[in-house]
């Protein structure tokens, strides 16, 4: 499974957007554990001023001292989950997305090692969830969100996992790798920031 998702993201051309939104990154780290790999998501601390109580991946705004989207990402995880960059394998980019605040966020999608302990920072988050990969690949989907943006309607699978919901731009980015990675033929509508980009 991991050698498909390498084969299929490195050679996948992700949509990108440009102007001068606030930007931001989030990294989709997946382990690499044979036949089921696990996909890694937090639940934010219900006390953050936003998205307080959702699942989301490591990531969070750009620094004006970063480098580049790519630092962003892995030094975010590793604030918020203890991962060091240096153990993530870097498979590539899904595309960028606008996020209900107008921040352009990149998610990069890396390689794990499996037996890598991750550590919740407790300031930002409550907990980290370990997800099968078969759990989105089966389609075990809670209910279907039905999300004004931009003056259309997006038809986006939410999921439920031990009790929490993942929803939004998290599920919106994971539907992404499921088509792109392992041709899940999710069906989603071209976002509107790709229409006009």
């Amino acid at each position: 499974m991991i050698d498909q998702l390498k084969q299929k993201i490195t050679r996948h051309t992700p949509k990108t957007l440009k102007g001068n939104a606030r930007q931001a990154s989030v990294l989709i780290a997946l382990t690499d554990n044979g036949d089921d790999p696990e996909v890694i998501l937090t639940r934010r601390c219900d006390h953050l001023s936003t998205h307080s109580g959702e699942i989301a991946f490591p990531g969070g705004k750009r620094d004006a001292t970063d480098p580049d989207l790519l630092f962003t990402a892995l030094r975010e995880a590793q604030e918020e989950v203890g991962l060091q960059p240096g153990h993530v394998d870097i498979m590539g980019q899904l595309g960028d997305v606008l996020s209900k605040h107008q921040l352009q966020v990149r998610p990069y999608v890396g390689v794990i090692p499996a037996d890598t302990e991750l550590i919740p920072n407790l300031d930002e988050l409550d907990r980290i969830h370990r997800v099968p990969l078969s759990f989105f690949l089966d389609d075990r989907r809670h209910h279907t969100d039905k999300i004004r943006f931009r003056g259309m309607t997006h038809y986006v699978p939410a999921y439920e996992y031990e009790g929490d919901i993942i929803w939004g731009l998290t599920a919106y980015m994971l539907v992404e790798l499921l088509n792109v990675a392992f041709d899940a033929q999710i069906p989603m509508k071209v976002r509107p920031e790709h229409r006009i980009a």
